[in-house]
């Protein structure tokens, strides 16, 4: 922005370079704040207890004394601080004290002065900072700041910069929000202003990629303004490099050739059964793939009943995808070949590179790759599946049930259980991809294929970690826009603040910037393996909400309890009911049945009791969607429950109304089958669970609303 002093920011960072320090001082700190137009309290560095005195009296009683030394950057630690020194006096005797516990603290310390600082009172504190996350490159945070920062840990972060809109939704965003607007009689924090601190943090550190930590706290917030009382920078003299990024026309050229090949040579195959050679190449003949196939067998002249080659360069014709099914040592030379022959994507099966340690050779392999311009999936991976081209590129078990989810993981142990929950619940798949230690192609390479693959509708991804945090969470958000994404982030430990230099960074704990950027991305997070599953099987079948509003209709009022909280905690708005409404499915219910929100019709009604209130719901256009729960009763068995409740959501959607029907089914054995025939019509319901139905339906929401979709 125009009013951004970017040269003086520079002057400040030579300096700093220049003696070879990594934090700069406060007073450097302030100049920073003030080139970028964030406000800070009146002050002066003072070198004598003289000059302090003379400061303070200038600036105004009473001061806040702070030691001024690159060698103390926690300077209550260490005693460096003084608040409220409101005599010449007491500025003169705190000045001594300062120095004095600064050379106790660190006898060998650089004693640059003692800042005085105009002491500001009123307000609430809170912390604005920036770090360098591994994963993600440069974030923003905002919480609540002052010195329970660390201990409360009510903070929420972004990817920097930030747009204002994205830095008010952090103030909005934390637990505490509630005290910055006002509680008993204190006046609301002026929000605008704290999102605009917020946006020029952001801007700084995405101008000066050297500044590692950027620390402000507190600032104090008053209804007037927001004023940084302290600052802190941490200076890396050497960013970490940017990862190499291929664009979207690159992607999509090699990606369209690797999922839709057409041929594949199989580097290794093998005709004795039990090798990982032999396994592929029967998945690729039995799965029914129609492109060529190309064994790569130095010693065999014929495999499966296809021509063998000794070398992929005596192949005839072009090869899209070399499926790699030899031990680690020998990928490089092959590889090599492999480039050589104009090759799009090199799978790579075999194990032995970074996940053993190995990191130089598989450094080799992506150096040679990108010589030649192939791009590497794997290693270390149980290959992929791509269905519309019945592609098997697998030793793994085929799968042939055709749909629109995409699948992908990290752990072929996980892509294994993919596999087998799709089996067990009939998801149709587009595609099955491990992605293993990601070498080179990653989550976002796969998002922009299915972005634009006519044949996916959602993506499911269970990942370990992000390669490019930042590029995912770019690709996210433009393709979460159209096709929802499900991430199942493995391994919530805080990794982030084992050395961290400021607040900030302390704050950063791994699985808290993964929770923020992905809800930021729109990203719909599953907590656990079967939920993301879960998600990709529902998700795809609901109707998209035209409302926030949602009912629940059911015959058991503990369910109806459990339902409410099952609601809530999902994020979903449960109707207030009108009073034409209620009157209406009072029509229909017992007297000694509830209405309101839930509507309890109790358990021994009849079908059409059901039939009624679920038709009601359907309706209105008032009401949004419908959570229904099921209590097994000889008067409602429970198959005549699910066949009316398929009956009536069809004659409505004939209609042209389409709402998100949920069900929970509780009883006897015989509510599996009738839970099976609702899923099969469109309709998302378990047995024995409240928690399952409204989840699925509260990752609906989330994705609707992230699109922009309500």
């Amino acid at each position: 922005m125009a009013d951004y002093d970017r040269a003086a920011v520079d002057r400040i960072i030579a300096a700093v370079a220049a003696e070879g320090r990594t934090t700069l001082t406060a007073p450097e700190g302030r100049l920073v704040c003030q080139a970028y137009g964030i406000p800070t309290p009146a002050e002066g560095l003072a070198a004598t207890a003289e000059e302090a005195v003379a400061l303070a009296e200038d600036i105004g009683l009473p001061v806040v004394l702070k030691i001024v030394s690159p060698d103390v950057l926690h300077k209550t630690e260490a005693g460096g601080v003084l608040v409220g020194l409101g005599t010449a006096a007491e500025v003169a005797a705190g000045f001594e004290t300062i120095v004095a516990n600064a050379r106790a603290y660190k006898a060998d310390a650089e004693i640059v002065g003692v800042q005085v600082q105009k002491l500001l009172t009123g307000g609430q504190e809170v912390i604005v900072g920036a770090v360098t996350d591994p994963t993600f490159g440069k974030i923003v945070a905002f919480g609540l700041g002052g010195v329970l920062v660390e201990v409360l840990k009510d903070v929420t972060f972004r990817l920097a910069p930030t747009t204002l809109e994205e830095a008010s939704s952090m103030v909005d965003g934390i637990a505490a929000a509630e005290v910055l607007r006002g509680v008993r009689g204190a006046p609301p924090a002026d929000r605008e202003a704290l999102a605009d601190v917020i946006r020029r943090v952001g801007d700084l550190v995405t101008d000066f990629p050297q500044l590692s930590e950027v620390d402000l706290n507190p600032i104090l917030a008053t209804p007037d303004g927001a004023t940084a009382v302290d600052v802190r920078i941490i200076v890396d003299p050497e960013p970490a490099p940017e990862p190499v990024r291929f664009s979207q026309e690159q992607i999509l050229a090699a990606m369209n050739r690797i999922m839709k090949p057409a041929a594949v040579a199989v580097i290794g195959a093998s005709a004795e059964p039990g090798k990982i050679g032999n396994s592929v190449m029967r998945n690729l003949v039995d799965g029914g793939y129609r492109g060529e196939i190309y064994p790569i067998n130095p010693k065999s002249d014929e495999i499966l009943d296809r021509k063998a080659y000794r070398s992929i360069s005596d192949v005839p014709g072009d090869v899209d995808v070399a499926v790699f099914a030899i031990p680690a040592k020998f990928v490089p030379a092959a590889l090599e070949e492999v480039g050589a022959k104009g090759v799009a994507g090199a799978i790579l099966i075999p194990s032995g590179f970074g996940e053993t340690g190995n990191h130089e050779l598989q450094a080799e392999v992506v150096a040679i790759a990108r010589k030649h311009g192939v791009r590497i999936l794997g290693p270390n991976i149980y290959g992929y599946y791509y269905t519309p081209e019945n592609l098997s590129a697998t030793f793994c078990t085929p799968y042939d049930v055709k749909g629109g989810v995409a699948l992908s993981s990290q752990s072929g142990g996980i892509g294994m259980a993919i596999l087998g929950f799709s089996r067990s619940a009939n998801i149709g798949v587009s595609s099955i991809v491990g992605v293993g230690n990601k070498a080179d192609l990653d989550e976002d390479d796969l998002l922009t294929f299915f972005e634009q693959d006519e044949n996916t509708s959602l993506i499911a991804m269970h990942l370990e970690d992000l390669k490019d945090g930042r590029a995912f969470a770019e690709t996210a958000k433009r393709v979460s826009a159209k096709k929802p994404v499900v991430v199942l982030k493995a391994g919530r430990t805080d990794q982030g603040a084992k050395a961290a230099g400021s607040h900030t960074g302390a704050l950063a704990g791994n699985d808290k910037v993964y929770d923020d950027i992905l809800r930021q991305s729109g990203v719909i997070r599953a907590p656990g393996l079967n939920d993301m599953l879960e998600y990709a099987r529902g998700v795809p079948l609901l109707p998209t909400p035209q409302g926030e509003n949602v009912v629940i209709i059911t015959g058991a009022g503990g369910s109806g309890v459990l339902l409410s909280d099952a609601c809530v905690d999902n994020g979903l708005s449960l109707m207030e009911i009108p009073p034409d409404l209620d009157a209406a499915f009072r029509e229909f219910i017992p007297p000694f049945g509830a209405a309101g929100n839930p509507v309890d019709i109790t358990g021994g009604e009849p079908p059409s009791t059901y039939r009624n209130t679920i038709a009601l719901g359907l309706s209105d256009e008032r009401v949004h969607a419908l959570v229904l729960g099921y209590w097994h009763t000889i008067v409602t068995p429970p198959m005549v429950f699910a066949e009316l409740v398929v009956d009536v959501v069809r004659e409505f959607r004939d209609k042209g109304v389409h709402k998100p029907v949920v069900a929970s089914l509780s009883g006897d054995v015989e509510v599996e089958e009738a839970s099976e025939h609702l899923y099969r019509h469109g309709i998302v319901a378990y047995p024995y669970t409240t928690e399952k139905p409204v989840a699925v339906l509260g990752a609906k929401y989330r994705w609707a609303r992230s699109a922009g979709l309500l």
